[in-house]
């Protein structure tokens, strides 16, 4: 043993009877080496009580393992249940995560970013966070992939992952027509992102088809409170809505609470649809209608996305765009006959 009386690579080498880069190879996630070396080494270090220093290792290869997930919204539910899968997902490939929270407000990424790089990470995915081209560019300056979950930014050049917005915004509007509604308003998440643009314009094509436009258009702010104040002001408008379509889960449950105590009914007298799916919305107080956001999918992209780029830092950004069902629930009013929960 060492005379620090630390067990290194080097006292495990020893008693293994291999050689030192054989046991850092081991200790290496992806690094390639034969079954019957990795069983000694590993005994060995077993043994001996050995664990190999990350910090040392990247100071050697230059690469830290490390990726950075960066996000701003944590009280919709989607959120923590896509990190969860990230995390899972980025362990799996011998990845470590340093999860660092943000807001949207102006600067807020810049400061963030000193910090990302004071930890030398490999990799950066951010999670409904709003990215300037500074940013962008110091990013691209020192070589630091970097892959947008769940927003986009055209015109960014960074890579993005998102469930298919636009169109699930028109399978709403479809669902919704075919369910006898025609007054039909919407309470976006906030328009200052892609996700709410996409889903707002979605519905505004999908009523066109019928002739129809949005009874109304108000914008939820990612908040429960305005979402709800929104609700309110629709109804208590001369044309109130037979339909609200909500931008996110999140929301729509604050807006089912409101109708509800104002002595409105879901779905008799108003239809409420949310959009992601999570695991609230199959709870019975709710059982909510909900486009789907196919989050499973969306991580394995994403994961992949960003790994490619580390592979290949001058890979060029990938725009991935992903479908997924409508899921009918009691929440809004069935069309007669059926619709293919697909459309």
């Amino acid at each position: 043993m060492s005379t620090t009386g630390r067990v290194t690579a080097q006292d495990v080498a020893r008693l293994a009877g291999v050689s030192q880069s054989a046991v850092s190879r081991v200790f290496t996630p992806g690094a390639s080496v034969a079954p019957a070396t990795s069983a000694k080494v590993q005994a060995a270090a077993q043994t001996l009580g050995y664990r190999p220093n990350s910090l040392a290792r990247a100071m050697i290869t230059g690469k830290s393992r490390i990726i950075g997930l960066v996000v701003a919204y944590l009280e919709n539910q989607f959120y923590p249940v896509a990190i969860e899968r990230l995390s899972n997902t980025l362990q799996a490939r011998g990845y470590h995560v340093l999860l660092f929270m943000a807001s949207n407000a102006a600067g807020e990424m810049e400061r963030l970013l000193g910090e990302l790089l004071a930890y030398q990470v490999d990799g950066i995915i951010t999670a409904s966070v709003a990215i300037s081209n500074d940013v962008t560019q110091r990013c691209a300056d020192v070589g630091i992939p970097l892959v947008m979950f769940n927003r986009g930014q055209p015109g960014s050049g960074l890579s993005s992952v998102t469930s298919a917005n636009l169109l699930g915004g028109r399978k709403v509007a479809r669902f919704l027509v075919a369910g006898g509604h025609r007054r039909i308003a919407h309470i976006s998440v906030w328009q200052g992102a892609s996700t709410g643009r996409d889903r707002a314009q979605g519905l505004t094509d999908g009523l066109a088809e019928a002739g129809l436009a949005p009874l109304a258009t108000l914008d939820g702010m990612f908040d429960r409170d305005t979402a709800a104040r929104a609700a309110q002001t629709l109804v208590e408008a001369a044309t109130p809505p037979d339909a609200i379509f909500v931008g996110n889960d999140h929301m729509a449950f604050a807006v089912i609470d409101r109708l509800r105590a104002m002595g409105w009914r879901v779905p008799q007298d108003i239809s409420v649809v949310g959009y992601d799916d999570v695991p609230m919305a199959a709870w019975g107080a709710y059982d909510l209608t909900t486009m789907r956001q196919p989050v499973g999918r969306m991580v394995d992209a994403t994961v992949e996305t960003l790994l490619a780029q580390i592979a290949d830092p001058h890979r060029a950004a990938q725009s991935v765009e992903i479908d997924a069902p409508l899921i009918q629930r009691s929440s809004a009013r069935q069309p007669e006959g059926g619709v293919d929960a697909g459309l």
